[in-house]
């Protein structure tokens, strides 16, 4: 005879919860598989910290390759970093795809270390991005201020740094301008000044060119020469006249809205993660706690409603149901320990220690 219905708990103390983890699984285990709600955490989790760290694989792969075409990287691995600003690429990709394997290890892994690690390298960037847009909202009004100084000074060393170089060329190609403020800065550039003896005297760049490429598929570097020897109006038929403050600033001010959308929607979903990362630690925490809980107190219960030892896991019969518990009532009852028999009338016990009975 079988008792159907709800299984109630064999385990005296424990929740249908922790019951219900003890009993799933062959021979006793505690149950693999995790609640649906933690299942959701941890999917999510890893799918996040998977793309994140595709992003930083391609970032950091981008960067070695730039260095790598600049003959950056140097022969040995004993020299010194180079500077190069694509280094900061490179480190930054190194340092996104870090921390995002840390999180899919975690996730996948249920690793409760690895996902702190994780919690630490995204409160890490958040404060990192928080002083970045702190700098730069108290520094905009000086920034905007020092633009046309600064690149009165790139031009200046136009030709002795290879980054203010493409950097002056890219700024005028896009903006169509040339030069700080007008393109007579270029004087300030001792080969491209009048009074040099170069090729180069009284000439402007090819990026200063109103038409730089003209009828051919390739640059036509020397577009420029000799604008600086022409008038205005001669010269604006040839180069672009207005330099390239103002439009630049412009440009700043547009790129900065989209910039801080971005930095927005990235704090954000940095966030998200930290909460789903937490979260998920002490959801594997808290399971973690109630699958070991009835495995400390061993693979043997007392049953609802008997008093005798029922060994796990339950038997399963026929049509009974998950859980079938038989109906076989009472223990039976231990027969009664033998006496000893009355020893004769008259006679003593054998005497114990510390005391004499009389029979």
């Amino acid at each position: 005879m079988c008792q159907e219905g709800r299984p109630t708990s064999s385990h005296p103390g424990l929740t249908p919860r922790e019951d219900r983890a003890w009993r799933v699984g062959p021979g006793g285990d505690p149950a693999s598989s995790l609640p649906l709600g933690i299942s959701c955490l941890k999917c999510l989790t890893f799918l996040f910290n998977f793309l994140f760290s595709l992003l930083g694989l391609l970032a950091l792969a981008v960067g070695l390759w730039g260095l790598a075409v600049r003959g950056s990287l140097g022969s040995g691995w004993g020299e010194a970093l180079p500077e190069d600003p694509i280094l900061g690429l490179v480190l930054g990709g190194l340092a996104v795809s870090a921390v995002s394997l840390a999180g899919c290890l975690g996730a996948l892994c249920e690793s409760a270390f690895l996902l702190h690690c994780f919690s630490g390298g995204l409160v890490a960037f958040l404060l990192l991005e928080a002083v970045v847009g702190a700098l730069l909202v108290a520094l905009w009004g000086p920034l905007q201020d020092g633009l046309e100084r600064a690149l009165r000074g790139a031009i200046t060393h136009y030709q002795d740094d290879p980054d203010l170089h493409f950097f002056i060329d890219q700024v005028q190609f896009g903006l169509r301008c040339c030069g700080a403020s007008s393109y007579r800065d270029w004087t300030w550039n001792l080969d491209f000044n009048c009074s040099s003896p170069g090729g180069q005297a009284c000439s402007l760049p090819a990026s200063c060119c109103v038409h730089p490429r003209g009828a051919a598929a390739s640059v036509n570097k020397q577009c420029g020469a000799g604008a600086l020897r022409l008038d205005e109006d001669a010269a604006g038929r040839v180069v672009h006249l207005q330099g390239c403050g103002p439009p630049l600033r412009r440009w700043l001010r547009r790129t900065i809205r989209a910039v801080g959308a971005y930095a927005i929607v990235v704090v954000a979903i940095q966030g998200a993660e930290l909460l789903l990362a937490n979260k998920l630690a002490r959801a594997l925490a808290g399971n973690r706690a109630v699958v070991d809980r009835p495995r400390a107190a061993g693979p043997v219960g007392l049953s609802a409603g008997a008093s005798h030892p029922v060994k796990w896991p339950l038997p399963r019969w026929p049509g009974a149901g998950p859980y079938c518990i038989p109906d076989t009532g009472p223990p039976p009852a231990m027969p009664p320990a033998p006496q000893d028999p009355p020893a004769p009338e008259g006679r003593a016990c054998p005497p114990l220690p510390g005391s004499v009975r009389p029979c």
